[in-house]
């Protein structure tokens, strides 16, 4: 869905959106199964920058709310993962702060995003924020055991029968470290 500066100019677009399965390319090891649900609104902000100078602002507020299939970092079985998050959001049109040279931004202008000269694609803006909600590791169960490192097998469902090697006693350096809770 394209999202233009003029569609907003009298009003404030609402967004009831059902994105299909498949209607976004999230990721490699990323899917989405069923509709992902998006409900807020897209406003413009007239931004006043001199007595003739206005730049076209899309503010878009949203929630989303979907089901997606990731991958387990440590067997790489899909897993299902429940995700939504709220998202408030401004984008300006690209190329109107372009200066010449090195020039310090706020911490403000680091939440600015950038749309074409023909609009925004919602769908663009969705997929980032899908992308930034997603846990950082995701397992299939908390005790799973992984593929084995010699012929690849998957250790949840049987085991592989390849004998042990020593660990590299370089390794042990590192032991006391503790890895973070997913």
């Amino acid at each position: 869905m394209l999202i233009t500066p003029v569609q907003l100019v009298e009003e404030p677009l609402k967004l009831d959106e059902s994105l299909a399965a498949g209607a976004i390319d999230y990721a490699q090891d990323v899917r989405q199964i069923g509709p992902l649900k998006l409900q807020g609104q897209a406003e413009l902000i007239v931004e006043h920058r001199g007595p003739k100078d206005f730049v076209d602002d899309i503010r878009l507020r949203a929630h989303f709310a979907g089901t997606f299939e990731l991958l387990c970092a440590r067997c790489v079985e899909p897993v299902e993962q429940f995700l939504s998050g709220d998202f408030d959001l401004i984008f300006r049109p690209g190329g109107v702060d372009n200066q010449p040279g090195e020039h310090a931004i706020t911490e403000d202008e680091t939440e600015i995003g950038y749309y074409e000269e023909s609009g925004l694609l919602l769908e663009d803006a969705v997929r980032e924020q899908v992308l930034l909600a997603l846990p950082g590791r995701t397992l299939c169960r908390e005790d799973c055991k992984g593929l084995c490192p010699q012929c690849g097998a998957n250790r949840n469902t049987a085991p592989c029968g390849c004998e042990e090697r020593p660990v590299d006693l370089r390794w042990h350096a590192l032991a006391g470290i503790a890895a973070p809770k997913a």
